[in-house]
């Protein structure tokens, strides 16, 4: 049985890193909504929407007459202060600042939530998270206002792309670079591997 791989975000960073490990997918973002439970840990939280994610995708490719599987891919990334705060996507240019100013001088936690799951077995879900620490340098005021103004932060989760101008601030990472990026390629090769190793189900 052949396999279609289905990418449950619109992330062109997602899409791109998928694209360079060689995977041939086709993209369809999952619509759901992202508030944290109350008290919910930042990384049971990234996991939970990956799946949530993943689940809303392959309800929607669950037919016993096709003649292929179809595996959904899906991740959720947040970036999380030492004191356990989620910084999503900025609402709007101050409060890219405000997270810029939060970030400048620490270390933080960046965690993506992985799930894949099959319409074979779609009863079995595979998830994880990756956790990256990024240590970023001071950030002069000047230049957490002109890197906001380049509107670079603005969809970005905590702000920043560690691809991009950011990179200037980031001297040191624990962990998967691409994680950082949105999707850790490695992790998520052997999720796929994972998950295609399910039997259907019956």
């Amino acid at each position: 049985m052949t396999v279609k791989l289905i990418l449950a975000s619109g992330s062109p960073r997602r899409r791109a890193l998928l694209t360079q490990a060689g995977l041939d997918f086709t993209v369809e973002p999952a619509d759901i909504d992202e508030t944290p439970l109350k008290g919910e840990a930042a990384a049971a939280y990234v996991q939970r929407l990956a799946v949530e994610k993943a689940q809303a995708i392959c309800v929607r490719h669950r037919d016993p007459e096709l003649d292929k599987a179809t595996v959904v891919l899906a991740a959720d990334t947040t970036v999380v202060l030492p004191d356990g705060e989620i910084l999503g996507k900025p609402r709007d240019a101050a409060d890219a600042k405000r997270m810029l100013e939060a970030l400048a001088g620490r270390t933080h936690a960046v965690m993506t939530g992985m799930a894949a799951v099959s319409s074979a077995s779609p009863s079995r879900i595979v998830s994880d998270v990756e956790i990256t620490q990024v240590t970023v340098n001071l950030i002069a005021p000047e230049e957490i206002a002109a890197y906001v103004a380049s509107g670079e932060p603005l969809d970005k989760a905590g702000a920043y792309a560690i691809q991009g101008y950011a990179a200037r601030w980031i001297p040191r990472i624990e962990g998967d670079y691409f994680n950082v990026m949105g999707l850790p390629i490695a992790r998520t090769m052997a999720l796929l591997d994972e998950v295609s190793r399910a039997e259907p189900e019956a």
